[in-house]
């Protein structure tokens, strides 16, 4: 039994089959197969349900899941527990938001891993509420979303930036006037799922605005695109770090009461990867401070 296979053994609880799983550890379907059989041999349990078509924890299984996962978190904290408040290196697992990931999520790891060249960043992009969930089953060690509503008991939000909801428009619509807008084109929706999603939906009932709605997606870029192309008008957050080639559009105020999405690095409060993602979190501000996506990769540290 190695470290190795019980990170196996936890990402097929965490995707659900031995296909995704071997996705995730980068090894094949066959050798999570092998590493599932090896682990039940050296305990002499049965962990799998195999009569079903996809494998499924048995019991026994899932109990021996949760103890894996307090393993693997104590073997990565080991080296940071020693170092202390020294230990900016080894491996980060973050989670972040689609609409962060083409502008502040690569040029804050850009400074962080040029400052701090033995530090290794996995990104794992997800919705604020599927990160919050995979930060809880540690399988993150921290990740960049939305405030939520609720934060996790035991869970810190250092927040980064806020981003005010505006209208997105194309350059070849009539008006300037948002709500006119969009009474009168049809309405490109964020993903509900998502928490700025249901910002946009409370803050369409809050004001009483019933939209044609065209097609519901989740990034901002597909967003923009779509608007870019006349086939509707939208509502984003304005983005606190700008893409190096923004889109021509109309970006236009919600008015003063607009809603805000706060964003944010958020993880465990014991975590022993404090002091590194104290650092990821200062260069996320400093990527904000810059504000353009270009400017923050040239201004990175050598």
């Amino acid at each position: 039994m190695s470290i190795r296979t019980l990170r196996t053994l936890i990402a097929v609880d965490d995707h659900n089959t031995f296909s995704a799983a071997a996705d995730a550890v980068f090894v094949t379907h066959a050798a999570v197969s092998q590493q599932m059989r090896a682990l039940e041999e050296t305990w002499g349990v049965q962990l799998f349900d195999r009569s079903r078509r996809t494998p499924e924890l048995t019991p026994v299984g899932r109990a021996l899941v949760a103890k894996a996962r307090e393993v693997v978190r104590a073997y990565d904290q080991m080296l940071p527990s020693v170092l202390g408040e020294n230990g900016v290196s080894g491996e980060v697992r973050l989670g972040a938001l689609p609409t962060t990931l083409t502008t502040l999520v690569p040029s804050a790891i850009s400074m962080l891993v040029n400052s701090y060249p033995t530090v290794r960043v996995r990104l794992f992009p997800g919705l604020t509420n599927q990160l919050v969930s995979q930060l809880e089953r540690g399988a993150l060690d921290a990740a960049i979303v939305s405030r939520p509503q609720l934060l996790p008991t035991g869970f810190e939000f250092r927040q980064i930036a806020e981003e005010p909801l505006q209208l997105l428009a194309s350059l070849d619509t009539d008006s300037d006037d948002p709500f006119e807008l969009i009474a009168k084109h049809p309405f490109i929706r964020f993903n509900r799922e998502a928490v700025v999603g249901h910002m946009i939906e409370s803050w369409l009932q809050t004001k009483n605005i019933r939209v044609v709605e065209a097609m519901e997606l989740d990034g901002l870029e597909a967003i923009s695109s779509m608007v870019y192309a006349n086939l509707g008008v939208a509502i984003a957050p304005k983005r606190a770090v700008q893409s190096a080639s923004p889109l021509p559009l109309k970006r236009l105020s919600l008015g003063e009461d607009a809603p805000i999405r706060r964003l944010g690095l958020t993880f465990a409060q014991d975590t022993a990867r404090g002091r590194v993602l104290t650092e990821l979190h200062r260069f996320c501000l400093q990527s904000v401070s810059i504000g353009a996506f270009g400017d923050t990769v040239l201004s990175a540290p050598k």
